[in-house]
């Protein structure tokens, strides 16, 4: 490992909306993000990310000219943060790279991130450390979330029961406990659904502020359908994606007669209820709720938590020192950190593989 304590981290998540980066120092405690750039997928890029979710023609062909126009939006990322830093390639030790998940089935051994991090390292001039997640599956693990371990690391407080919610697609807690422990999972939709419902119905490509859902109420038999799938009641460790949560999963539930913004307001609900049961569930004692993802930017969901967690604290990350939207990607930027220094990333606990393992593929500047 190089001298060298900035790591860049790059986040491109089940929302599919584009690609968060940060360049993060980890020389000071706790680490600092020095700079923070956010590269948006084109509309094509999205389209072809959402098609590769299901089986297609030419689906290698397709997969791997995705994973380039990817990788050009993170080199373009890296640039901009190269720039505000005022830094060179020389400087930076590693960039640690998510990709993109397309498909996500550890119970069949495999899960896919869309990336070639080959084409990064040359482009960006510096090590890449990439394809987290396959080495946790290969250990009979989920393979997610693999969030825990840095939450522990930069939101973790001796004396306080925190749990830390990240709403991206999908949602995820990681549970803090004040014995050390920790524990974390999927607990279903974030955004995914709401943000294709909001685009079929209003072109838009997300809910900004929840301003649509607002306007309608929840439909209780249609939320307590949707509360009804299994997955909600497995015990963890389990992780969950598009896979399962898609439009084709919500499709079944749906009358002609709904009014879509009615519909829009029963999936924050889903949102809402799935991640305040899981952590009343397994998290109880928890006292102190750190919200981040693109979630936390919607008053709807952020007043859900507040209501049905009460009394706990219910604040963002952001208030605890991290925006929102640099938690993932500096948790990816601490990964690649852990991989060349030889440490492992994953906590079995939370993703149930046999042991921990260090974790991602070296790809040299």
């Amino acid at each position: 490992m190089s001298g060298s304590e900035l790591f860049v981290g790059l986040m491109s998540g089940t929302s599919m909306d584009g690609v968060d980066a940060v360049l993060a120092d980890f020389s000071v405690s706790p680490c600092h993000v020095l700079a923070h750039a956010y590269e948006p997928f084109s509309a094509t890029l999205r389209s072809d990310f959402n098609a590769l979710q299901l089986a297609g023609d030419d689906e290698f062909r397709r997969g791997a000219l995705a994973a380039n126009a990817l990788m050009d939006r993170c080199a373009s990322a890296v640039k901009t943060l190269m720039a505000e830093g005022g830094l060179d390639a020389e400087a930076i030790a590693a960039i640690g790279l998510h990709g993109q998940t397309v498909r996500h089935h550890p119970e069949l051994g495999f899960t896919i991130q869309l990336a070639n991090p080959a084409r990064l390292a040359e482009q960006s001039g510096i090590k890449v450390v990439a394809d987290f997640r396959s080495r946790d599956v290969a250990a009979g693990g989920q393979g997610a979330p693999l969030v825990p371990a840095f939450h522990a690391s930069r939101f973790g407080r001796s004396g306080i029961h925190r749990v830390v919610v990240n709403i991206g697609g999908i949602a995820n807690v990681t549970d803090l406990s004040l014995d050390g422990s920790v524990r974390g999972f999927d607990t279903g939709p974030g955004n995914t659904l709401l943000d294709a419902w909001c685009e079929r119905h209003t072109g838009e490509a997300f809910d900004r502020d929840g301003a649509w859902a607002s306007r309608g109420v929840v439909i209780p038999e249609l939320l307590a359908a949707l509360r009804a799938d299994p997955y909600f009641a497995l015990p963890p460790p389990k992780s969950t994606g598009r896979d399962h949560f898609r439009g084709q999963w919500l499709a079944p539930f749906l009358r002609p007669d709904r009014d879509p913004v009615d519909v829009a307001r029963t999936l924050v609900g889903l949102t809402v209820n799935s991640i305040a049961d899981a952590i009343i569930t397994h998290a109880s004692a928890a006292t102190e709720i750190l919200v981040c993802g693109g979630g936390a930017h919607n008053p709807l969901i952020m007043r859900g938590l507040r209501e049905r967690l009460d009394p706990r604290v219910v604040v963002t990350t952001a208030e605890r020192g991290v925006p929102v939207d640099q938690v993932e990607a500096l948790a990816f930027a601490w990964l690649a950190r852990e991989a060349l220094a030889g440490r492992p990333g994953n906590l079995p606990a939370v993703t149930g593989a046999r042991g921990p393992r260090i974790l991602g593929a070296i790809y040299p500047r």
